[in-house]
């Protein structure tokens, strides 16, 4: 490996965000970092987050990897652009609307609409916090959603809330991409999928070891992806909201013990 593709910016080094582009070359094709991020996102797109490699980018630019590094270090430099943007079209929707709940549950929607359009952004989710300008406005909304509200006077329960509905969703979007794998890597729908496996799971419920399991198959309404993903948020907000409701009921009560 490269001194090159080993570089870690230093306790001193301007993070990307803040590092300015190198001056404007006509020859022998203009660039800049948001050309590069555009060509890098329709690439992983088109063919999925693997292909993305600053050489297949500067090919689709007419231009060689070594011009990229002028624009960028890392490949990991150029994720966390492409991320950027993606929360930046998340932000183009509009002013965030109503209470906390419906905050939140229209944050959720822009999240699973988005990992929709890009099917590799839910991939890059999860892990350390991004820190492109669009990615710390989306954290802004979701916090200023819950902040001042009744119950989230303390920024640590503004914080556990905000992080519950996020970790609910990432992991419903990550159910929602790794079907999607399984349909291409198997060549069947989930459809098709079950019918292969229909009668194997029949065989087995018969052996009466799987009780529930058998109610899951035989009684269980099996919602879409749509219905199935509100039902699941619903079932997180309504959490939220009950333990709001708890702790006034307790804060009520201390209010109500009489002075010693």
């Amino acid at each position: 490996m490269t001194s090159r593709q080993k570089k870690t910016p230093g306790a001193g080094a301007a993070l990307i965000w803040e590092r300015p582009e190198p001056a404007v070359r006509p020859a022998p094709g203009p660039l800049s970092r948001d050309r590069i991020v555009r060509a890098a996102i329709a690439l992983a797109d088109a063919e999925g987050l693997a292909a993305v490699s600053l050489r297949k980018v500067g090919a689709s630019l007419d231009a060689g990897p070594m011009r990229l590094y002028g624009y960028l270090d890392t490949k990991e430099e150029l994720l966390e652009l492409m991320v950027d943007v993606v929360y930046g079209e998340m932000a183009s929707a509009g002013p965030i609307p109503g209470d906390w709940r419906e905050a939140l549950r229209t944050l959720a929607h822009r999240t699973r609409r988005a990992a929709r359009e890009h099917g590799w952004f839910i991939d890059l989710l999860g892990g350390r916090p991004h820190l492109g300008p669009n990615a710390l406005a989306y954290l802004e909304a979701s916090l200023a959603a819950l902040s001042g509200a009744p119950g989230f006077e303390d920024i640590d329960a503004v914080m556990l809330a905000v992080g519950a509905v996020n970790a609910y969703v990432i992991g419903a979007l990550r159910g929602e991409a790794n079907e999607l794998h399984a349909e291409l890597a198997s060549g069947m729908n989930q459809t098709e999928w079950q019918r292969a496996s229909d009668a194997y799971i029949h065989r087995m419920i018969a052996t009466g070891r799987f009780p529930t399991l058998a109610r899951v198959v035989q009684d269980a309404t099996h919602p879409p992806a749509d219905v199935l993903f509100d039902r699941g948020l619903d079932c997180v907000l309504d959490g939220i909201e009950a333990r709001l409701s708890r702790g006034t009921r307790a804060g009520a009560g201390e209010r109500k013990l009489p002075a010693t």
